[in-house]
Parts: C-alpha cells; structure tokens; sequence
C-alpha cells in the first residue's frame, strides 16, 4: 500500500535528502511525501534538492519563509540582506546560471498549509484561536509562538490539546533533539539539518522515523547559515 511520509525544513541539504528517502524505502511513483517548507538555503544544494523533489510523482509541498525569499529573488532578482545572511548566497550559487522554469513554479504552487483528515501540516505555525482562513503568511511562514507552547509544554511533560486538529506537523522551530517530537496533537519535525542536526522523514501513519546523517558530516568542509532564522 502507497504510504504517506512528512518531512522537516532540508535547507539546502540533498544528501540528506537522499539518505532519507533511501532508509525509508521510499516508493517514487507510488507513495506520498509532504514537505514542510524552507527546502532552500543554507547547505550548497538547493538546486539538487528541488530536482530530486520534481522527481518524486506524489509531493505536497508548502511554502517556508526561506522559500518566500528564494522565490523573490527567482521571479525579479531581488536580494534580500537579511536572506544572503541566512544561506541565501549558497542558494544563489547552487544555481550556476539561470534558474529553470519548472523551479519557479514549484515554489509558486507551494501551498500556505495543507489539510488532510483533519491533519494540518504548515511550516511555522497557526494561531489556535483564529480560523485558518483569518490567517496569513505573516503566521504560516514566520510565527513560533505554537512551537514554543508546545515544546514548553513537552519539556514540562504536560499533555492535553492545543487545537481542533487531531495532528499538527511544523518545522520552522528547529528542536534539539535527533528525531521529532509530539507534544499535544503538535509534531515538530525540524531536528536541525540546517545548522549541525539531522533531517527527519516519518511515516504519518505508523510514526516510524527515518534520519539522516548529522548534516555536517554530509558535507565535509563546508560552511552552512550563520545566522538563525
């Protein structure tokens, strides 16, 4: 049976994009992957990691604050300061030339969230007490105040719920931990792989978790982001 996997931010990192789809035997042609945003910036192989989603028959992808920039900068060239200090430079490099067009419409058709089953998947978060349809990319692509009450509460190992939705799937919030977390109906999926983590894949359904390598150690020598965000 075609699986469905979520996946957390790459920032630049196809390696470990790779080792995730290979360690979870992932099916090209008929399972499913859902991307949470900010496939871009940081490690050198922007370029790479959206060739290898383009490949993939069945993605979802939805659209991080990093991928707002890269698609700025795609559709009228314009660099934005705060972006080169956060990977972008490496995402301009990656490209080596003109960017294809099939690229610039991937980050286009990038989705704000994506809903499935009353499963809610969004890049940073939601604000629990408004309608999603009362919210914008000032909330999906930038805000963290989810991610902090539900890692607050995780550390303090108190559960309950945040939300109508039976599951809540964010990146965004990078979390110091090898794999992801649930706290509440809240899963936080970015391990880290856009500073010195890993990149973390899991199977929505049976929760099993595939990582990556620590992602320095996939690109020896090489510097990622110096600044966070």
């Amino acid at each position: 049976m075609p699986r469905t996997f979520v996946i957390g931010d790459i920032h630049g990192a196809s390696r470990a994009l790779r080792q995730c789809l290979q360690r979870a035997g992932f099916d090209m042609e008929g399972d499913h992957l859902i991307c949470l945003g900010d496939v871009c910036d940081g490690w050198p192989d922007t370029k790479q990691c959206i060739d290898d989603l383009l490949s993939i028959k069945k993605v979802t992808y939805i659209l991080g604050n990093h991928d707002h920039w890269t698609l700025q900068w795609m559709q009228s060239g314009f660099v934005d300061n705060g972006w080169i200090k956060q990977g972008g430079q490496a995402t301009i490099k990656s490209y080596h030339g003109p960017v294809p067009p099939e690229h610039v419409q991937f980050l286009k058709q990038a989705q704000p969230y994506f809903l499935m089953h009353n499963k809610l998947f969004v890049h940073a978060g939601i604000d629990p007490k408004r309608p999603l349809e009362q919210q914008g990319p000032d909330i999906f692509l930038w805000d963290r105040s989810l991610a902090r009450i539900a890692l607050d509460l995780y550390l303090k190992k108190i559960n309950g719920r945040l939300t109508h939705f039976d599951e809540i799937y964010i990146g965004h919030t990078p979390i110091p931990f090898t794999k992801p977390i649930q706290s509440c109906e809240v899963w936080m999926m970015d391990t880290g792989a856009g500073w010195s983590g890993v990149l973390s894949m899991m199977d929505i359904d049976t929760k099993e978790v595939y990582t990556s390598d620590p992602v320095p150690s996939l690109y020896p020598g090489v510097i990622g982001r110096t600044k966070k965000d």
